[in-house]
C-alpha cells in the first residue's frame, strides 16, 4: 500500500472543508445547545455522539455511491428533503408547544422523557445541510478511486470532527451560568428556536415540492 502526498492533501481538504460545514449554525447546532441547556452537558454530549453516528451513516453511503443512487433514482433524493422537512416540522412544533413550560433541571427526569443520542442520530439523518454535502461536494472531492485506508480515515475524520465540535458546545452552552440565562428567557428562546426551525422545515419541504 503506497500513499502518497496527494492522498493525504485529499483527506485533509475533506476533514477541514466538513469541519467547517459542521461548524456553521443548522438544526444540529441549535439541538445540541438547547438539550445541554435545557437538560445537562451529559444529554448535550450523547446528542453530539448522536451526530457523530448519523455522520458515519451518511460518509458510508457516500462512499459506497450515495451521489450516484440518488441520480439514478431522483425520487429518492426528493423523499429524503421531505422526510428530513418534516423531522424539522415536528421539531419545531415540539419546541413551540412546549415554550411555556417550566425548565427541567432535575436530569433523571429529563433524561426519561428523551433519548438525546436518539435525538441526534434522528437529527443528523434527514438534515438537509448534511445530506448535500455528503451527496455532493463530499463525493465531489473524493478521487476516482478509493483506497480502503482513506475510507476508513475519511469516515473516522468526519464523524470525529461532529462529535468534539458539539460536545464542546454541549460543554459551553451546559454551564450553570448559561443554563440561568435560559431558565430566565427559555420562552423567547424556545420559540425563536422553533420557528427558525420551522422556516427551515417549511422551506425545504416547498423545495420538494417544486422538484416533483
Amino acid at each position: 500500500m503506497t500513499i502518497t502526498l496527494a492522498d493525504l492533501l485529499t483527506v485533509a481538504s475533506i476533514g477541514l472543508v466538513q469541519l467547517l460545514a459542521v461548524m456553521s449554525p443548522g438544526p444540529s447546532f441549535l439541538i445540541t445547545a438547547r438539550t445541554a441547556v435545557a437538560q445537562s452537558r451529559t444529554a448535550g454530549v450523547k446528542v453530539a455522539l448522536g451526530l457523530g453516528a448519523g455522520t458515519v451513516v451518511w460518509a458510508v453511503a457516500a462512499l459506497l455511491g450515495l451521489n450516484v443512487l440518488f441520480h439514478a433514482f431522483p425520487p429518492l433524493f426528493i423523499a429524503m428533503k421531505v422526510a428530513g422537512a418534516l423531522f424539522l416540522l415536528w421539531i419545531a412544533f415540539q419546541i413551540l408547544r412546549h415554550s411555556a413550560d417550566p425548565i427541567i433541571l432535575d436530569t433523571a427526569k429529563a433524561g426519561a422523557v428523551e433519548n438525546p443520542f436518539l435525538k441526534g442520530l434522528l437529527t443528523q439523518l434527514s438534515n438537509p445541510k448534511v445530506v448535500v454535502f455528503f451527496g455532493s461536494i463530499f463525493v465531489a472531492m473524493l478521487p476516482s478511486s478509493v483506497p480502503a485506508w482513506m475510507a476508513v480515515t475519511l469516515v473516522v475524520i468526519v464523524s470525529l470532527n461532529e462529535v468534539w465540535w458539539y460536545s464542546a458546545l454541549a460543554l459551553f452552552f451546559g454551564s450553570e451560568r448559561v443554563r440561568r440565562f435560559y431558565a430566565k428567557a427559555k420562552v423567547w428562546i424556545d420559540r425563536v428556536t422553533g420557528v427558525f426551525l420551522g422556516v427551515l422545515g417549511g422551506k425545504l419541504l416547498l423545495s420538494s415540492a417544486e422538484a416533483i
